[in-house]
């Protein structure tokens, strides 16, 4: 099962074209200017090389992390970086070349939490088109019964759903994925969740 959950709109989200003019100057195949322009066939603005024509395609970045469960407890963790340095998430970053989803969410949970987790299945797929990221949190348990702050992380720790530090946590995205779980969880039905956000809030 599948749900949709599409939220506030923002008409003027959009980045006018002075702004992706500010975004890139030269090319990264030769290193003369670009220019802002709708190539041949295209419908899109994109940064085309004047010299040797390089077509700079941008598309989303990828978020993952993962929602790790103990009895009736989630692993939370204190961001010791910014943006929101002092708030607490979910481990979750930015996907790297040559790995999957799945062991990006894996590699996130390791480094900021020190833990080591089986993947159970996805649970929330966001789309945050503002900033141009998608985000993808797996539900998740310990596979050994340790985890201890990584280097980006202040502290972490299990909550129940009452300990949960809800007005301190750092970004709307963890917010949904944990209340969607405590809400799940009365019927041990998680489903995937397709959510839409519309306004600047960042994962990251």
């Amino acid at each position: 099962m599948i749900s949709t959950v599409t939220l506030y709109v923002d008409p003027g989200h959009h980045t006018n074209r002075l702004q992706l003019a500010l975004l890139m100057k030269f090319c990264c195949q030769c290193g003369s200017e670009v220019e802002l322009t709708i190539p041949s066939g295209d419908n899109r603005p994109r940064f085309v090389c004047r010299q040797c024509d390089f077509i700079h395609y941008q598309n989303p970045k990828i978020v993952a992390g993962c929602l790790v469960t103990q009895d009736d407890k989630v692993l939370l963790c204190k961001r010791g970086i910014e943006p929101r340095h002092g708030f607490w998430t979910l481990p979750a970053g930015f996907m790297e070349n040559g790995e999957s989803t799945r062991q990006a969410a894996q590699r996130e949970t390791l480094e900021e939490a020190c833990a080591e987790v089986s993947i159970d299945g996805l649970y929330t797929l966001t789309s945050i088109t503002p900033i141009d990221q998608i985000q993808m949190i797996y539900r998740a348990t310990l596979t050994k019964p340790y985890y201890a702050a990584g280097d980006e992380t202040l502290q972490c720790g299990f909550f129940s759903e009452a300990e949960i530090p809800w007005q301190q946590l750092a970004f709307e995205t963890i917010h949904n994925a944990l209340n969607f779980y405590f809400e799940d969880r009365k019927t041990g039905d998680f489903p995937l969740r397709h959510i839409d956000l519309h306004h600047k809030k960042p994962v990251r």
